[in-house]
């Protein structure tokens, strides 16, 4: 992969938790030369304050996350993206958009802290671990020589780090 700007969305059923979160990591994390965007297959139409409440404890900006559908990005005008991960398993099984340009993508599903039932703190804690999950996995994709290695390769990583 020869490019130095790599467009990066999260894929999930609802957009309203962890592909935000991702979102959110993404462009703290690969700030200069990733740009991560989030989608859902059937948007909830807001973003859970929990997960809100997760990336604003991270130091990051919660500014401008909504809930939207995966169809505002096979748009003419959309951003290329080079890499889709799925972050839950109802996406994963989905029939996703054709993406132009053939991004890669890997499944790096997590546990829904949506569905999280219990007292405040046991709720609070399944969204914590979520954050923890995707900030671990896309530590570890940012540590990968992209512009060195084949797309096989890349292939081969990508979806390693989803059973991370």
């Amino acid at each position: 992969m020869a490019a130095q700007h790599y467009n990066v969305m999260f894929l999930c059923t609802g957009n309203s938790a962890r592909s935000i979160m991702a979102e959110a990591i993404m462009n703290r994390k690969g700030r200069g030369n990733f740009t991560a965007y989030s989608a859902g297959s059937h948007p909830a139409g807001i973003v859970r304050p929990e997960a809100l409440k997760q990336i604003e404890a991270a130091g990051l900006s919660t500014e401008g996350f909504y809930s939207k559908s995966w169809d505002e990005f096979t748009k003419p005008d959309a951003p290329q993206l080079q890499f889709v991960f799925t972050v839950c398993d109802n996406a994963a099984k989905e029939i996703c958009p054709v993406w132009p340009g053939q991004p890669l993508t890997a499944h790096w599903g997590v546990p829904d802290p949506a569905a999280a039932v219990g007292t405040p703190a046991e709720i609070e804690r399944a969204f914590r671990d979520t954050f923890s999950i995707l900030d671990r996995r896309i530590s570890l994709f940012l540590s990968l020589p992209l512009s060195t290695l084949g797309q096989l390769a890349i292939q081969k990583e990508i979806d390693k780090i989803g059973h991370q």
